[in-house]
């Protein structure tokens, strides 16, 4: 999608969610500091990386959300009403894209999530390589700030998979969109790695669309579907700069009938894990 799944983000962004993730950043480093505690030791006692840790120190990655609790433990209780606080401040949809907020708010809630994608890795998959290959190739060019925010947007909201562990994730993504190399040789080996390791989760299935399909019914293009806790569908489909939500039950039925055939055409998951290694090994 534009906004998270594909090529790139748009204009249309909120610059102070920058300042708003160094602010968090700089009054957790103060916290830290004051406690006598290095990034290392910090880090190892919130059980966070400390590459990790020094990324949301510098403004460059949305804090997970039970770090202010883990924070409590080393840093005490006012650390925890700080930097909660502080957490409340920031809005993880501030560098979506206008069109794209809505659908980011029935994803984040959803109970089922089905993605088929014809143009790039689908948004919730993409490595930070990947994601910096798309956004430095963006027109109009976008600067290091905008490529910044949004690649922070991006990975922050990956944790949908982890975090969402009853939320069941089907992706379907056609051979040819791995086949174009996106950013190099070498982008492409840690996109097939990461899909491999994306594809062991219980609750992510992954199956890859080979190119030879006669009987193809993704013709119309890329579709998103989401099953809301009502048990009631929601689809998403997207153009240049443009997207479209839809509800009507009649036209869900028909984006959940293609899913359903494109299911059937695809790769198992088996065969996807066999054809993402030869891929890999042709690199």
């Amino acid at each position: 999608m534009t906004a998270d799944h594909g090529r790139g983000g748009s204009a249309n962004t909120e610059p102070e969610l920058s300042d708003s993730l160094k602010t968090f950043g700089a009054v957790l480093k103060a916290l830290r500091e004051d406690s006598g505690l290095t990034q290392e030791e910090f880090a190892e006692r919130v059980r966070y990386s400390v590459a990790y840790i020094a990324k949301i120190e510098q403004g460059k990655r949305f804090p997970p959300t039970d770090l202010p609790r883990r924070a409590e433990e080393v840093l005490g209780p006012v650390a925890f009403k700080v930097l909660s606080a502080a957490a409340r401040s920031l809005t993880r949809r501030a560098v979506l894209a206008s069109w794209f907020r809505h659908w980011a708010g029935i994803e984040e809630e959803a109970i089922s999530l089905y993605a088929y994608e014809c143009r790039a890795v689908p948004g919730l998959l993409q490595p930070e390589p990947y994601i910096r290959a798309i956004f430095e190739r963006r027109l109009p060019p976008a600067s290091e700030e905008q490529i910044e925010r949004e690649v922070t947007s991006r990975l922050d909201r990956q944790h949908l998979i982890s975090t969402n562990q009853n939320t069941a994730f089907s992706f379907i993504i056609e051979q040819s969109v791995l086949e174009r190399r996106m950013g190099g040789r070498e982008v492409t080996r840690q996109v097939i790695n990461h899909l491999l390791e994306m594809g062991t989760r219980r609750n992510v299935e992954i199956q890859i669309m080979p190119t030879v399909q006669e009987d193809h019914c993704g013709i119309d293009g890329l579709m998103y579907l989401a099953e809301t806790s009502a048990h009631q569908w929601i689809g998403y489909t997207e153009g240049q700069r443009s997207s479209t939500l839809i509800s009507a039950p009649k036209d869900i039925s028909v984006l959940l009938q293609r899913y359903g055939k494109l299911r059937s055409q695809a790769l198992d998951c088996r065969a996807t894990v066999k054809l993402l290694e030869q891929t890999r090994g042709a690199l």
